[in-house]
């Protein structure tokens, strides 16, 4: 049989789901999403308990699936008495799934597909925010409503926002500026441990940090302050490394950058007014949803503005061919090193987000392990590209907890995954492709 005449039935049913969705615009998209999470909210109960499924899937039914999968691999490998009853939760978990969100959101998109273009088309008559924000509180509202089923959900979304924010950080500089950097858990330990500093040490009593030095009723409005120091220490600590390294090329700043964050986890781990290996608890709970939500949309749009600026073309430029860029009186130190602190900054507000959502914060979490989880959202979502970050870090986050249930195996799972992606796609899942956000909450354009 012809290899191509085999291939073209999947080829066209892809292509067909193509055509399918390509008019709906992400208005559509949000319209279609919000009604799907408010019939969740409303039916999943009874629908789950329709099925047979012990309690409503907080993850798109994948948690379950994963949960029958250990079960059995549990029978394989330890001898583990398994009930062979629960396989029937797969199917069930796959209805539930395909019930509450794939065949309305399909429905509904293609319905809404036409007033959403017209909606997204009037909004272009007004400035790019006005439409931007519509749309961002549209996305929120999925997102709310979606959290608001379950304390998991609502955690898992918030470590989900902010693992994007951290992932497009370490992209301005492996991906955009074409160095190896090893040190942004180091960064994002700068960050939470300075934005910690700020909250408990000011406005909360602390074993670790003492009482309270202010007594202010509305003392959360601080934190966003907290969230600027913290990047700001991180941006200065990259100092260290940014000021020695960029006056060599090569392999030098994976090097030092390593052992920058070896030394950062040892500084925190023998600081004992920081509390050592036992860290800092205690933060308050002032990292909530429209909070982190608003932070990583704010870094979004500061990020993708940086890359496609000047000064992002001219990190491109360093990264294709450094002395050529010279050559075209870049400043390639200056370039690198502006990208470097930026890159950092916002690692360091990604750690104070993530020390306040915790409430507690030590030395270990921002470990070798921590690099390997960004370094794996920013490779398998895509180099130099907003979008690939994006997809990278939600993709990597949401197959870790789907995995969850799998317990070490997880991690037999998830670097098979990323061998693959290396293989068929060396650059990541969606790479050097720029985030035009007028594209994006603009209508669409139907052939």
């Amino acid at each position: 049989m012809d290899q191509t005449a085999a291939l073209a039935p999947t080829g066209g049913i892809f292509s067909r789901i193509g055509r399918f969705f390509k008019p709906v615009p992400l208005m559509g998209y949000l319209i279609g999403f919000l009604v799907c999470v408010f019939w969740e909210k409303m039916a999943g109960e009874g629908l789950s308990a329709m099925l047979g499924l012990p309690k409503m899937p907080i993850l798109f039914g994948i948690v379950t699936i994963f949960k029958v999968v250990a079960g059995m691999v549990n029978l394989l490998i330890k001898g583990d008495a398994f009930n062979w009853v629960t396989l029937i939760q797969i199917p069930m978990a796959l209805v539930y799934f395909s019930v509450t969100y794939l065949i309305p959101l399909a429905l509904i998109c293609r319905l809404a597909a036409k007033p959403a273009n017209v909606l997204a088309g009037y909004l272009q008559r007004f400035p790019l925010i006005v439409s931007a924000l519509i749309q961002l509180g549209l996305m929120y509202a999925v997102l709310h409503v979606w959290a608001g089923v379950s304390d998991y959900r609502l955690i898992t979304l918030k470590l989900t926002l902010i693992a994007v924010l951290f992932t497009l950080s370490l992209n301005i500089i492996n991906g955009y500026m074409g160095e190896f950097s090893c040190s942004h858990p180091g960064f994002m330990a700068i960050g939470a441990y300075s934005a910690s500093i700020f909250t408990v040490g000011l406005f909360t009593t602390s074993k670790v940090l003492g009482p309270a030095v202010f007594n202010i009723p509305a003392a959360y409005l601080t934190f966003p302050l907290a969230l600027v120091f913290g990047g700001v220490m991180a941006a200065l600590g990259a100092l260290v490394i940014a000021i020695p390294s960029f006056k060599t090329r090569g392999d030098y700043l994976a090097i030092i950058s390593l052992a920058f964050l070896f030394i950062v986890k040892s500084f925190f781990e023998n600081m004992q007014a920081l509390g050592g290996s036992r860290g800092i608890g205690g933060q308050p709970d002032w990292a909530t949803l429209p909070v982190i939500f608003i932070t990583v949309a704010f870094g979004v749009w500061t990020i993708n503005n940086f890359v496609t600026a000047t000064l992002g073309k001219a990190l491109n430029a360093v990264r294709d061919d450094e002395t050529a860029a010279e050559a075209m009186t870049v400043d390639t130190r200056k370039t690198k090193m502006a990208a470097f602190l930026f890159g950092a900054f916002w690692a360091g507000v990604a750690g104070g987000l993530l020390g306040h959502v915790l409430r507690y914060i030590n030395p270990a979490m921002f470990s070798v392990q921590k690099l390997a989880e960004v370094l794996a959202m920013v490779y398998f979502g895509g180099l130099n590209s907003v979008y690939g970050s994006i997809v990278g870090a939600v993709s990597i986050s949401l197959l870790g907890e789907a995995l969850r249930p799998l317990e070490i195996f997880k991690w037999i799972v998830i670097p098979l995954l990323l061998i693959l992606v290396m293989i068929y796609r060396p650059t990541g899942l969606i790479a050097f492709k720029e985030f035009d956000v007028r594209q994006v909450f603009g209508p669409k354009e139907v052939d």
